[in-house]
């Protein structure tokens, strides 16, 4: 007869599970920190995230919702809605120069694979956009919808998270939305 756990190796097991290099592995690819995470009972993960760009000009959030499938536990698949608003941002009319104040509401599919500390995801959607000059008696409201798309690469080590993100908008007047984010975290 073969004898049963021991409590000392039930306990290292739990310990084990709850590590941060555990936790990391269930992740989803797209994520920021595991500790920004909202787990539902039906398996769908929620992250949210303030979007701010380094020019001052934007400043939004973003809200993804996503899931593993159950027969492919390495694959995340997620949707994601963001909200943006720019102020003052310059753009070019034909030949004239002017500010716009500009909103827009996006929303995206992402995919992602997750490879032992490394994840990789990708994002295609649609962003509805409208722009109000800043200066009185220009009465050319901009507005539209284009194509967005990103690329993003997440790699953790035991606490140390590190990300890096590129993210396109197609349309020209929507230019100061592409962004490069990279961000590096620690807790401790």
């Amino acid at each position: 007869m073969k004898p049963g756990p021991t409590l000392a190796a039930l306990v290292a097991g739990l310990a084990i599970a709850s590590s941060p290099l555990a936790a990391a592995d269930d992740t989803p690819a797209y994520a920021g920190q595991n500790t920004d995470l909202m787990h539902l009972d039906n398996g769908v993960v929620v992250d949210g995230r303030d979007i701010e760009t380094p020019d001052g000009y934007t400043s939004g959030f973003r809200l993804i919702a996503g899931f593993n499938p159950l027969r492919l536990p390495r694959l995340d698949l997620g949707a994601e809605f963001s909200y943006r608003e720019s102020d003052e941002v310059p753009t070019r009319l034909g030949d004239q120069q002017m500010l716009l104040n500009t909103v827009s509401l996006g929303g995206s599919l992402v995919a992602g694979v997750r490879l032992g500390h490394l994840g990789l995801y990708a994002k295609s959607g649609l962003v509805g956009w409208e722009g109000d000059p800043v200066m009185p008696g220009q009465d050319v409201a901009r507005s539209g919808t284009t194509r967005v798309q990103g690329l993003g690469a997440r790699l953790q080590f035991d606490r140390l998270v590190s990300r890096l993100e590129f993210e396109e908008f197609d349309a020209p007047d929507m230019a100061h939305l592409n962004l490069v984010t990279a961000s590096l975290h620690f807790p401790f």
